[in-house]
């Protein structure tokens, strides 16, 4: 926490976050035209806002979104400095409350709160996951939020109430109306809720108890879904229907750097996900997320499918395999369109790291009746702790930039084979070199066709730097080439290369001068 407190202020500004400001203004906008349409008119803050009906995100979640935007129409408007700070602060603020509720789940499921602060510290030492902790609005706090549903899960499993389903019902709309997916909890629940009833307590009372909370529970999920989704405010059911429908047929037809091709983002292949979860986790964390998988299919095939599902430990698996499983399945089976990395997947993340946690355990457990294993188990901890200790060195070298980070591949071959900065936020670091390097009262800037990363960076500045920079088509001036889907080097008709941002040894930006 204190260390966000710190360096919030150091991360440029993604690709999707002006489209983010805009879409939570636009729900904003017609928020309030519900209740008092004449004010709304008379805002000058609204007055570029597109309406409601026919901007094409109204069918994406808000949430997150909105109370920026009601920030910035209390403020009458704010500097977009201002905006973007704030929101990177609370987009870490968001990811600390999942880190949180990763550590609770870890501290119920292996009863032991060094295990669960294992598995959180596992995840803050994740260099994209870190990176993307402050900037990130769509996945990172969509991972958070899912995070923290399955915490109000387990606590509800644990101590069946009212009140507790209510709350779970609210952590479960609030995770569905920043995405869709968030639907995949109320299957989860209502199937850990019916093993409940088949395993847990086999009283009457106990039974009628789970029925009634789990109609709660649904009566909870759908209002509070409703209340923070706008969109679903005219027609629930049938523009939940059609939002769902818009994911699922959702074709993305740019293109990828994977694996030394380009490729388009409809034609990925089905192991597209289970290499880049390889190559941008570490190493040792990966490792032993397959020895806790591999553990819990042994534990399956010893004792049975049904033998684990008597204890509350074996429930608690089979929740954390299913989150992990079952949205990468579905993205294999549907042909899901997925990029920027496995980004979109990212809430499964915490599940993977519970697995690996459960695969240390387990490590040390079979250990302790013998001292060559115990050794051997202490050798596999002082690894994974090493490696823990030069990733946290290497998020330190290559701060603001940890979200290019690969686990064993050299930064020839990660340049080679696949995507730098998608989110284009070393253009940030670019333009402060200008400002700091060209003493011109105007300087022209250019980037191309993806004019909307020089835009974006230029607003997180200081609104006199911003004074100095202009962006123009112009052949003069100063150019901006990215490495999203350009491996190779830019010909020199671009001018001078006259500064690079690099990552770990990895180039994320060229600026040419050109005369």
């Amino acid at each position: 926490m204190l260390v966000g407190l710190f360096i919030f202020k150091d991360y440029g500004v993604s690709w999707d976050e002006s489209i983010d400001r805009v879409n939570g203004m636009v729900n904003a906008k017609y928020m309030l035209g519900q209740v008092a349409p004449t004010w709304v008119a008379e805002q000058p803050v609204f007055a570029n806002v597109p309406e409601f009906y026919g901007h094409p995100e109204i069918d994406h979640g808000v949430l997150f979104h909105l109370p920026l935007a009601f920030v910035e129409v209390l403020g009458g408007g704010i500097d977009s400095r201002t905006y973007y700070l704030l929101r990177h602060f609370c987009i870490f603020l968001t990811f600390m409350l999942g880190a949180w509720s990763l550590y609770n789940l870890g501290r119920i499921r292996f009863n032991s709160w060094k295990l669960g602060l294992l598995a959180s510290a596992l995840l803050v030492l994740s260099p994209r996951i870190f990176a993307d902790a402050f900037y990130n609005g769509k996945d990172l706090v969509f991972m958070a939020f899912f995070t923290v549903a399955i915490y109000t899960l387990v606590r509800l499993l644990q101590r069946p109430t009212l009140g507790r389903a209510v709350l779970h019902g609210l952590a479960t709309a609030a995770a569905t109306d920043m995405r869709i997916l968030g639907c995949l909890l109320f299957a989860l629940s209502v199937g850990m809720l019916a093993l409940e009833a088949l395993f847990g307590p086999a009283e009457k009372k106990y039974r009628l108890l789970l029925l009634r909370v789990f109609l709660v529970y649904c009566v909870a999920t759908c209002i509070f879904t409703i209340i923070g989704w706008p969109f679903l405010w005219e027609a629930p059911f049938a523009n939940f229907a059609q939002a769902f429908d818009n994911m699922r047929q959702y074709a993305w037809a740019g293109s990828l750097l994977y694996l030394g091709e380009v490729v388009q983002g409809t034609n990925l292949p089905w192991h597209y996900t289970p290499v880049w979860i390889a190559i941008s986790t570490p190493v040792t964390y990966t490792l032993a997320f397959v020895v806790g998988a591999l553990t819990y299919v042994y534990s399956l095939l010893r004792g049975g499918i049904i033998r684990p599902l008597r204890t509350v430990e074996g429930r608690l698996d089979l929740l954390f395999s299913g989150w992990f499983i079952i949205p990468i399945l579905m993205v294999v089976v549907l042909h899901s369109v997925i990029y920027d990395g496995w980004r979109h997947l990212y809430f499964v993340y915490p599940a993977m790291l519970l697995l690996a946690v459960r695969g240390i355990h387990a490590v040390w457990q079979v250990s302790r009746p013998h001292v060559a294993a115990q050794r051997l188990a202490l050798v596999l901890g002082f690894l994974l702790i090493a490696e823990a200790g030069y990733t946290l060195g290497r998020m330190v070298k290559s701060h603001p930039h940890q979200q290019v980070y690969y686990s064993f591949l050299s930064a020839d071959s990660a340049e080679r084979l696949f995507e730098r900065d998608y989110w284009g936020l070393s253009f940030r670091r670019g333009l402060e070199w200008l400002l700091a390097n060209d003493s011109s009262d105007s300087i022209a800037v250019d980037c191309g066709q993806f004019l909307i990363l020089l835009e974006n960076n230029l607003s997180i500045l200081k609104p006199e730097d911003r004074s100095r920079l202009k962006i123009s088509t112009d052949r003069k001036g100063y150019y901006f080439a990215g490495y999203r889907t350009h491996p190779e080097a830019y010909p020199d008709t671009l001018g001078n290369e006259v500064y690079t941002v690099k990552s770990n040894g990895i180039k994320l930006l060229s600026v040419y001068h050109r005369w």
